[in-house]
């Protein structure tokens, strides 16, 4: 039976990472207990910002009376998580391009997360459940068999766009939220699009290979005197076709060139950003050129694009962390605005159940 006269919401949230959905439940009221992560590097920033504790741990072995005993007597109880996909990753299949995977032998790996996280909803049996991932896993066997592991459940899922839910990014994710309590339905979002200038517009001026005395995530890479030229060519949405000719790189040249206009390209203030990559404080991987400023965008700015307040910790020493560690915990995220309003559904969904429930 359940005390659905109670509001709070328990959660734990699986493959947590630096804690971007976990701070977006919270946000949105409902108590996460646990964080867990197969990566360490998380445990800091999961600890230091939220209420939640973190586990070192592969979910892929997670023993499910960790997760039961958590959900003993709550109210509601919520199983959270974004499995890694692999195979989606820009990375991921460039690798398999280079070096072939015609025999496809790594695929079940790279599916093991997606179905260790339904074989955990099957055996808890939490109240609610959320998914989020990448798009293309929609059209993957692996996403049907997830489905039927919810046997029981009403189901609903959908492609977000980032930008409907106030987000300042192009980011498309699947979100799938999953309830025995009732029906539940992810609604059209429509709300202000958030853009540049209202994410990072007042964070202080720095020039490329500078750093913020006051924040040491605001500091931004090098640059070399080749692409310190590029970028003061550069215009703000434009490419680098606006460089004069012998600033463009060889590559620029070939047909397959043409295809990446975006490569070394400014930010507009007034739109919003692009995906936020794991790459993104490099201002050759993409349109992560400031809008004005001459330099790529800082470490803090990629947070802030992804929802994160300003004074979020990701590192206990965030002056040495190197650029590649920091940029992989920030743009492996999940944005935490897309965790508020998860979060914001499951509330509101709860709410109606016990208005329900009363009345009847």
């Amino acid at each position: 039976m359940h005390k659905l006269n109670e509001t709070e919401i328990v959660a734990i949230d699986l493959f947590c990472g630096v804690g971007g959905l976990t701070y977006g439940l919270q946000s949105a009221g409902i108590s996460v207990k646990l964080g867990v992560d197969i990566d360490p590097d998380c445990a800091h920033p999961i600890e230091h910002n939220s209420q939640a504790n973190f586990l070192n741990a592969d979910v892929a072995s997670l023993d499910p009376t960790i997760v039961s005993e958590i959900f003993k007597g709550a109210p509601v109880s919520l199983l959270a998580g974004c499995a890694p996909c692999q195979p989606f990753s820009t990375y991921s299949r460039a690798a398999k391009q280079k070096h072939g995977d015609a025999a496809g032998e790594n695929r079940n790996e790279d599916w093991r997360l997606v179905e260790h996280f339904g074989d955990l909803v099957e055996k808890v049996q939490p109240d609610l459940v959320t998914m989020e991932n990448v798009p293309p896993l929609a059209q993957q066997p692996i996403f049907k068999r997830f489905l039927e592991k919810l046997h029981g459940y009403w189901v609903d899922w959908r492609v977000v766009e980032c930008q409907s839910i106030g987000l300042p990014q192009t980011r498309k994710r699947l979100v799938l939220v999953a309830s025995r309590l009732g029906p539940i339905a992810i609604p059209e979002f429509e709300k202000t699009p958030a853009t540049v200038r209202t994410a990072i517009g007042e964070l202080p001026k720095i020039p490329a290979g500078g750093m913020d005395p006051n924040d040491a995530l605001h500091r931004a890479s090098r640059l070399s005197s080749l692409n310190l030229q590029r970028i003061r060519h550069s215009k703000p949405g434009g490419t680098w076709r606006d460089w004069p000719e012998d600033l463009r790189s060889s590559c620029h040249l070939k047909d397959t060139g043409a295809t990446y206009p975006s490569v070394y390209g400014r930010m507009k203030w007034d739109a919003p950003a692009p995906t936020i990559t794991t790459q993104c404080f490099g201002y050759g991987n993409g349109r992560f050129g400031h809008p004005d400023q001459d330099r790529a965008i800082s470490l803090r700015e990629a947070s802030m694009l992804q929802g994160f307040p300003k004074n979020y910790s990701f590192l206990p020493d965030e002056q040495n962390a190197s650029f590649d560690k920091l940029g992989r915990l920030i743009g492996n995220a999940v944005p935490v605005t897309l965790g508020e309003v998860i979060g914001e559904l499951f509330s509101d969904h709860v709410a109606k159940m016990r208005s329900e429930t009363t009345r009847h």
